[in-house]
């Protein structure tokens, strides 16, 4: 394995290969490689219109995904229940926190996500929400010592953590990527959890993780479905609480991921057609990234090191990627036509900044049955010039990571959708 000097947990878990298997960073030994057409239907007609995108090839689409790479999304209604854990100012009297627990297990209160919540003062009416998984507990975004310690297994290695359980010195060692401040200031409240209360993010984490613990309830078996599905469905549970919660807008609620937590988030909007906004941040191989493409990671690599990621059948297109049905330009055209960014960082070659983009500008040709402009041409665009309506795209100066830059970016995006 690479050695890196980490800083914080955000970063531990997106860096890191597997150093035997083939990678490539150097876009002139790219091959040549075909992408399918999201707009061609089984048949092989095309679709022309938006109402024949939506009845009849985005659910061929989202099945083929089902199929091939997340495995089946359970559909079973589960009853929600939860616990609110504690209320209170933050952010010197700018903010309300809320700390809630969500039980998801109708009989068994071991089972649940606690959500993080901080909602801006002084916004009249219900408040548009980002929501996005964090790296390594609620405790860990903000430096704020009313925040409740995780008390689910973390990656041994993260600040902080002793025995694979946070201790006190883990609080605010992710505040740098949670620009908090910045999402009070534009009227949005930030929903945040733990992706590692729905399952560890390791081999055997389907044991303790909802892939068993739910089975029963969701109809589903664990080898049905890999953890991203997992993580994705328990997006669309705190979007559950927030449809009953009147402090919020249910209609403006904008689900965000970084590396691995965007490949989640991109598969609960794909999902949840409630999901009003979508955010990928640098989301890489099997998120927005094209698995065709080979440069950075590849299907190989995530597959051989991170198999339990995904459904069984994502690991057979592992020595033949010409041979996958679908790519990620395919996954961001399942958002359509709900706002989506795309971004990438000039450091951050694993993800293949090229490939989102160029991902992005074929997302936009489903994009255009709506009206909707998405970036264009066949290079990046210059560092920090975000191009596209939606899909829009940006890349940055910097690493793997989540910066101020970023948020400003996702924030103003949404403003242009929700505040017209």
């Amino acid at each position: 394995m690479k050695t890196l000097l980490l800083t914080s947990c955000l970063l531990l878990f997106g860096t890191g290969f597997t150093q035997s298997l083939p990678s490539n960073s150097e876009e002139a030994r790219v091959p040549a490689y075909t992408l399918p057409d999201p707009l061609v239907r089984p048949n092989g007609k095309k679709v022309s219109t938006a109402a024949q995108w939506k009845r009849r090839q985005r659910p061929f689409v989202y099945h083929l995904y089902e199929q091939v790479q997340f495995g089946r999304y359970p559909r079973a209604k589960t009853p929600l229940s939860f616990r609110l854990r504690e209320e209170g100012d933050a952010f010197g009297g700018r903010a309300t926190r809320r700390q809630v627990r969500l039980f998801l297990h109708p009989a068994d209160t071991s089972v649940f996500l606690d959500v993080l919540f901080y909602i801006p003062k002084g916004v009249s009416g219900p408040v548009p929400v980002f929501t996005a998984y964090n790296f390594c507990g609620n405790h860990t975004v903000a430096d704020d010592p009313h925040l409740f310690l995780g008390e689910s297994w973390v990656y041994g290695k993260a600040k902080g953590v002793v025995n694979n359980r946070a201790t006190d010195s883990a609080r605010g060692t992710d505040a740098a990527q949670w620009d908090i401040g910045q999402v009070l200031a534009h009227g949005f409240a930030l929903a945040t959890a733990y992706y590692g209360d729905i399952e560890p993010d390791q081999a055997e984490g389907w044991k303790t993780g909802i892939r068993t613990t739910l089975k029963d309830i969701l109809k589903i078996q664990a080898d049905e479905w890999g953890a991203m599905g997992a993580w994705a469905w328990g997006l669309s549970r705190i979007m559950d609480y927030l449809q009953q919660d009147k402090t919020f807008d249910a209609g403006r609620v904008a689900v965000m991921g970084h590396s691995r937590l965007g490949k989640a988030a991109l598969w609960a909007a794909a999902s949840d057609p409630r999901f009003a906004l979508a955010v990928s941040n640098e989301s890489g191989e099997g998120g927005a990234a094209l698995s065709k493409r080979f440069f950075g990671e590849t299907v190989k690599i995530i597959t051989t090191r991170f198999p339990y990621w995904f459904g069984p059948n994502f690991k057979n297109f592992a020595d033949n990627t010409a041979a996958l049905p679908v790519d990620g330009h395919m996954l961001l055209s399942l958002v359509a036509p709900r706002p989506l960014y795309v971004a990438s960082a000039e450091g951050d070659t694993w993800s293949d900044p090229l490939g989102e983009f160029l991902s992005a500008r074929e997302a936009g040709r489903v994009y255009a049955l709506f009206g909707k402009k998405g970036p264009e041409g066949d290079h990046l665009p210059p560092l920090h010039q975000p191009v596209g309506e939606t899909p829009r795209y940006h890349i940055r100066a910097g690493r793997h990571d989540v910066q101020p830059y970023d948020w400003q970016q996702y924030l103003q995006f949404a403003d242009g959708f929700w505040k017209k």
